[in-house]
């Protein structure tokens, strides 16, 4: 399963990647929504700054976000017992509302290994990680992820042993899932900054692991 290395295999004379321009006819729902907006503004039910307010606190959602969560899961085990039993309610703990979606925390252990996917279209809690990488809303992904996990896990660097488990969770509509990766050996002692630094994106989707370390 190939990472989102491919806008560099086309390249414009200036040597930046080819993008085709997006300026084609706006969709039904844009449209809609543009429609909403200006007269919610007009209405005086919100305004113009509070909307660019809240698409700039949109943008900044990145995975530091989760890996802060994890981070903290690592070094306080009754945080963690609570981000297991309610993730949405332990995230909101830490200042990351998760909003009314159902967020679900699965834990990789020693003989269990958790995948995570969106069979439909590309559910993913955006809300903690911010925007899916390319691949995730593949066709390509979306199917073999389910069918061949353990190929899938393979390419992106991931062999697992025959006798641990591959749990594969199909993300819905109201429902999301991350993946609370094992700590990795060799931090003990470790402050929660710099565990964050060792987890990936990947990681919190399944398809990676923690940094090591070393």
């Amino acid at each position: 399963m190939p990472h989102d290395h491919h806008d560099h295999d086309h390249l414009s004379p200036s040597g930046h990647p080819f993008r085709e321009d997006n300026d084609t006819p706006l969709s039904y729902w844009q449209c809609m929504e543009i429609a909403v907006r200006e007269l919610m503004i007009e209405k005086g039910e919100v305004t113009a700054a509070e909307v660019a307010d809240q698409i700039g606190a949109m943008d900044s959602r990145s995975p530091a976000n989760g890996a802060a969560v994890v981070a903290r899961a690592w070094t306080d085990p009754a945080f963690k017992a609570r981000l297991l039993e309610d993730a949405s309610a332990a995230s909101k703990e830490m200042g990351f509302d998760i909003g009314p979606l159902n967020l679900i925390a699965v834990e990789n252990t020693a003989d269990t290994h958790n995948l995570i996917v969106c069979t439909l279209c590309s559910c993913y809690p955006r809300n903690l990680l911010g925007l899916p990488p390319d691949w995730y809303k593949t066709r390509e992904y979306r199917s073999r992820a389910v069918r061949e996990p353990r190929a899938v896990l393979r390419e992106f660097g991931v062999d697992l042993p025959d006798d641990v488990t591959v749990r594969v969770h199909d993300s819905t509509a109201d429902m999301r899932y991350v993946v609370l990766p094992a700590r990795p050996d060799g931090t003990d002692g470790m402050e929660e900054a710099a565990l964050a630094e060792l987890v990936t994106r990947d990681s919190m989707i399944g398809t990676g692991l923690p940094k090591s370390p070393a």
